[in-house]
């Protein structure tokens, strides 16, 4: 096993940026199904008269304006767009990893911890830290170094 850990390659500037483009896609898709179902119950709740949308005039400003949706939307759609990424990441990899065969893990080889993740996540400037790669040794990203990660590239066969 350590002997495997020690020859597998970490992932360049390149692959990182394939894989984030194919995450930024995947994500933005999501994000707008979830806004898009938020908009959707909300719409079928007032058409059934169990919510009314008061002095605002349509579901776009209560979302905007009423105090409690002004707060909740975003947390929703922040809530949805870290849990993406902290649910495949402890998996291993996230879709868009998955098609450029990239795997985060622990410096030991298994899989991150949700706290590694969340520090990922935290560090990465929206993928900025992936540029830390052309002045670092070993290719680590700013957030890999913070989350005592790393990004492999993975065999063909798998």
């Amino acid at each position: 096993m350590e002997e495997k850990m020690n020859t597998q390659k970490q992932a360049g500037f390149m692959r990182r940026m394939g894989a984030w483009f194919y995450d930024t896609l995947i994500i933005s898709a999501v994000m707008m199904l979830t806004g898009g179902a938020i908009v959707a119950t909300l719409e079928m709740l007032y058409g059934a008269g169990i919510i009314s949308y008061g002095e605002f005039p349509d579901v776009s400003s209560y979302l905007n304006h009423d105090p409690l949706w002004r707060n909740l939307y975003p947390v929703t759609l922040v809530s949805v767009f870290v849990g993406f990424f902290a649910y495949f990441w402890c998996k291993g990899q996230t879709l868009g990893m998955r098609a450029w065969k990239l795997q985060v893990q622990q410096l030991d080889g298994s899989p991150i911890t949700l706290t590694q993740a969340i520090i990922r996540m935290s560090t990465s400037a929206f993928g900025l830290g992936n540029l830390l790669v052309f002045i670092s040794h070993d290719n680590s990203a700013f957030q890999d170094t913070w989350a005592k990660t790393r990004v492999i590239v993975l065999d063909k066969a798998i």
